[in-house]
């Protein structure tokens, strides 16, 4: 249905416009005046009032509410800027989401896309957060920044961990009590199976008391480790640990480095490793997988159990991670740049199939040998329907078709969502072996 506006009286500066979409951002989008305006806290089909006295739009009121709209569960939401769509019903948010991508991959070029098998975390089991921290007048605030300003205390979060969130009222205190903590700074938590993991940035270093209040805090309060990051080279060293820094990957134990990268929710990384290890071709003992963009080892270790991995990471710390827990297993793991320095087509001549999970940005240089090469099998782990589509127009190009699906929102109530893309150049061949698995990812549908 196009967009309608309802009314535009110059005179009040008051105009009525039916919400025809959801932006990128989460923000409905209407026409006035022949041009795409952007109503943040609006769904589609609502009928809306707003002032047009500034540069944007003002909402005024919604006329007719959307079926979809629901009461937001956080009395944070539209100040905290981690939540931009808690307005609307979790299937529905789901389903916008999987639009996202489905759109991307037919706008690289896709067509006749299988059935998306679909998984949506549940509230407060966000177990990775990146923290704003600030010194005001009486105390510190942690929080996340509200859109285009500045960071607002998390004082309730429908999203986080209960783990995490407990810590925040006594990491005030303690990062309050602090003399490197003079302005603005942030704070990197990991929740790992031995325990919450802090990384922490501030503008000063850390003065020796500040130190022993750290060490003692971790003590205090069961945490694996603190880690102090300096904002000029970015160099990180341990402040406290209280002993092995751990976590499980298909078995395998692992040391993450200080602030590695982790799947946002354990239960959305199993629904990830299972899409991935089904979008698996058949594999023998001579067959080579290679992973690009590794990180730790979060895919590694579970496809080692199907066959032999070579997997590359351009993070030193985290290749070395890998490389450490790796002894003994079907896993051979490089430090390799793959933004400089990418596999090139003779690299993966022998290589059976091609597992890649790139960094937001998408997989950058790498993507031009991957479509070159004479690879038949490969899956994407996305985090971003943009960079999906332009990767996937050179492997569209190259004569893959996408034979799996399988979205994932693990970012909850964000405009962020996880796809898992199966591609062959065979599609004939995987479909027949789809057929025949028994595997599939567990569903969600909270309202």
């Amino acid at each position: 249905m196009g967009a309608i506006t309802v009314m535009n009286d110059t005179l009040t500066g008051v105009a009525e416009l039916r919400i025809e979409g959801l932006g990128a951002a989460g923000d409905g989008v209407a026409h006035l005046d022949g041009q795409s305006v952007f109503i943040p806290g609006t769904l589609p089909g609502e009928d809306i009032r707003v002032r047009l006295a500034s540069s944007h739009p003002e909402l005024i009121e919604i006329v007719h509410s959307s079926p979809e709209r629901v009461t937001p569960p956080c009395d944070l939401f539209g100040e905290c800027g981690g939540c931009a769509l808690q307005h609307l019903s979790l299937p529905a948010l789901l389903e916008w989401k999987s639009q996202r991508v489905l759109q991307a991959l037919t706008a690289a070029g896709f067509t006749d896309l299988p059935p998306a098998r679909m998984f949506q975390t549940a509230p407060e089991t966000r177990r990775r957060m990146d923290f704003a921290v600030q010194r005001v007048p009486g105390g510190v605030i942690i929080g996340l920044h509200r859109r285009n300003g500045d960071p607002v205390d998390m004082t309730e979060c429908h999203v986080l961990h209960p783990a995490i969130f407990g810590l925040l009222a006594p990491l005030r205190d303690v990062l309050g009590s602090l003399g490197a903590l003079t302005g603005r700074g942030s704070l990197m938590v990991n929740l790992l199976d031995s325990g919450p993991d802090l990384t922490l940035q501030t503008s000063a270093p850390l003065t020796s008391a500040d130190r022993i209040k750290l060490a003692a805090f971790a003590r205090e309060h069961n945490l694996s480790r603190i880690s102090w990051q300096d904002p000029k080279d970015l160099g990180i060293e341990t402040v406290a640990q209280s002993g092995a820094v751990r976590e499980n990957f298909g078995g395998v134990t692992v040391s993450p480095p200080p602030s590695a990268f982790l799947q946002a929710a354990a239960d959305a990384e199993k629904a990830i490793v299972t899409a991935v290890l089904d979008g698996l071709p058949s594999l023998n003992k001579k067959d080579v997988t290679v992973e690009l963009f590794a990180g730790c080892g979060t895919l590694t270790f579970p496809m080692s159990e199907k066959g032999r991995v070579m997997a590359y990471e351009g993070n030193l710390a985290a290749a070395n991670c890998l490389k450490a827990a790796a002894g003994g297993r079907r896993v051979d793991g490089f430090h390799r740049d793959l933004g400089r320095q990418p596999l090139l087509p003779h690299d993966l001549k022998s290589t059976r199939a091609v597992v890649l999970d790139p960094p937001y940005a998408g997989a950058g240089a790498q993507t031009v040998p991957l479509a070159k090469s004479a690879v038949p099998d490969m899956v994407y782990v996305s985090c971003n329907p943009a960079a999906l589509e332009k990767d996937g127009k050179m492997l569209w190009n190259a004569g893959f078709s996408v034979v799996g699906l399988t979205i994932v929102d693990q970012f909850l109530w964000s405009t962020e969502v996880e796809a898992v893309v199966v591609l062959s150049r065979d599609a004939k061949r995987i479909r027949r072996e789809n057929s025949r698995r028994s595997h599939s990812v567990p569903s969600r549908s909270d309202s």
